[in-house]
């Protein structure tokens, strides 16, 4: 049995694989003290876009650089992605390995694929083992292939020498039922050395692992404290614990728990890698980790946002990353900004109530509904806001595309009309609303920037609470007054996001007062809904 680790490789993702060689030789020395037959020390590619650290290289001069204790194997991974496409496999090779093994401190390569990538990258076992390098294959998303499908890869593997043929929980959606189910699939045509890297979505990444062993597999994957892309993986200070036992054999997991202290419990803080709700509804829907972890790196991403942004996946498909989906989540209005509805019939010259989503409006309820029903405001609602009476909310405010789509049938559902920047949406969101009564208000998102026409406005960023902010102000109303819009604690970037738009409505032209009437963070006037009751 073979435990390998790849904190260094699958850890990268958090930090550009940029760890110091301190970090390293602390790393190694742990390792071998644990057990770890072999660690994944990085990538080798060759591309270079943007800064990364020396483990997305994993170079034979750095690697030589270090000083690798005796009996601990090496081995890098490559993307299946750079052996399929514009070079041919025997060229990328001659630039990621231009030495034989022989001359190179690597003793086993192994390469990342999709199923589609699988066959043509096939060609690379033979030129690296004629090189002799170990050679290992890791299949990625195998969970969603049907049983002839991974027949028919363990079928195109065995016309190979591979050393280990590994399949991966890319999407962390395994149970072990699944795991042991794949592995007899793969059983049935491969008789080599079988391997398994989880991820940890659904807090299954060890019960896996040990089942996958359980079920003949001999090589492992783990990561210190888990670390690694998304929720991550097994952890290798419980890993090297099973494998010792089951081994026989005692290992001194002193130094692996001082470099948990000393550095990855502070990255861990500092990242925050690990399970959580939204790897785990990922997990289950099988949506690709890396939304979560880009969403939760992006303060503009609320607990809401990455709600609609999963539910948005779940329903579209998010089996594959895609940067740009995460912009067009928030990005995607179609061509020049325009409307068809102009607020001023409603709103100029009146107070208008507006009714965030924080809990200052349910807590002061009873004050707000006595407000409005002795002032008669215009109440204009964010999203789906339910707290208050819905016969006292004239209109509601919604323009993130993927939330609208998320909220399509609540939208429906409720009485009042709803302003969004309808003809500027995606012909899929158009129709989630077919049913509703829309007032079509145009929205350009512009960095640092609100102007306000007749028909449609500009605001810096597609939060909602800009757009509410720009309708009112294009609609020449006399006072804006917010409810409901608390803010985050003072630490939380959300609450700096959200104050910035508040100044930069505030400087802008549209005269406009902001008085908040229950308790908020931000930067405005504030008076109290109490007082205005007489």
């Amino acid at each position: 049995m073979k435990l390998l680790d790849c904190t260094l490789r699958d850890g990268g993702y958090y930090n550009a694989w940029d760890f110091s060689t301190d970090l390293i030789h602390q790393y190694l020395d742990a390792m071998q003290a644990s057990g770890v037959d072999v660690v994944e020390l990085g990538f080798r590619t060759l591309r270079n876009d943007g800064f990364q650290g020396p483990c997305a290289f994993t170079t034979d001069d750095f690697i030589r650089s270090l000083a690798i204790p005796s009996g601990l194997a090496i081995g890098v991974m490559v993307n299946g992605s750079e052996l399929v496409g514009e070079l041919s496999p025997r060229d990328a090779l001659e630039r990621l390995f231009p030495k034989p093994a022989a001359e190179s401190r690597v003793d086993l390569v192994r390469i990342a694929c999709h199923a589609h990538e699988f066959e043509k990258a096939l060609s690379a076992v033979s030129w690296l083992k004629e090189r002799g390098y170990k050679v290992g294959f890791n299949l990625m998303q195998v969970a969603d292939r049907t049983e002839e499908e991974v027949k028919a890869l363990a079928c195109q593997a065995k016309t190979y020498s591979i050393d280990v043929l590994y399949f991966a929980d890319s999407m962390g959606s395994m149970n072990p039922e699944k795991v042991g189910q794949i592995i007899k699939w793969f059983r049935s045509e491969w008789n080599g050395a079988m391997g398994i890297h989880t991820h940890d979505n659904l807090g299954l990444a060890l019960s896996n692992t040990l089942r996958g062993i359980d079920e003949g597999v001999m090589w492992v994957d783990s990561t210190v404290t888990g670390m690694g892309r998304g929720p991550g993986n097994a952890r290798t200070e419980e890993l090297a614990v099973e494998i010792a036992e089951r081994r026989g054999k005692q290992v001194n997991l002193v130094p692996l728990m001082t470099l948990l202290r000393e550095h990855f419990k502070p990255m861990q803080a500092n990242y925050g890698w690990g399970t959580n709700p939204y790897y785990y509804l990922a997990g289950k829907y099988g949506i690709h980790p890396t939304y979560i972890q880009e969403m939760l790196s992006d303060s503009r991403y609320s607990e809401e946002d990455l709600l609609a942004v999963i539910e948005h996946l779940r329903l579209g498909g998010g089996k594959r990353f895609n940067l740009n989906a995460l912009d067009t989540a928030r990005h995607f209005y179609r061509g020049e900004p325009k409307g068809h509805w102009s607020p001023k019939a409603q709103f100029e010259g009146r107070e208008v109530l507006l009714l965030g989503t924080g809990p200052g409006v349910a807590r002061h309820r009873e004050a707000l509904e006595r407000y409005i029903r002795a002032y008669e405001p215009l109440v204009l609602a964010l999203n789906t806001q339910t707290s208050i009476d819905a016969q006292l909310i004239d209109v509601r405010v919604a323009c993130h595309p993927v939330r609208l789509l998320a909220d399509c049938e609540s939208h429906v559902r409720l009485p009042q009309p709803l302003i969004t920047p309808y003809s500027m949406l995606p012909d899929d969101v158009k129709v989630a609303l077919a049913d509703k009564e829309v007032l079509d208000f145009g929205l350009e998102v512009k960095e640092e920037t609100f102007a306000f026409s007749e028909t449609y406005c500009t605001a810096p960023t597609s939060l909602v609470m800009a757009y509410a902010f720009a309708i009112a102000a294009s609609g020449k109303c006399r006072c804006l007054f917010l409810a409901g819009f608390d803010g985050y604690p003072a630490e939380d970037p959300r609450n700096t996001e959200m104050n910035r738009v508040v100044k930069q409505f505030q400087v802008s032209s549209a005269n406009l007062p902001l008085i908040a009437v229950t308790p908020s963070r931000y930067d405005v006037d504030k008076a109290s809904v109490y007082g205005m009751i007489k």
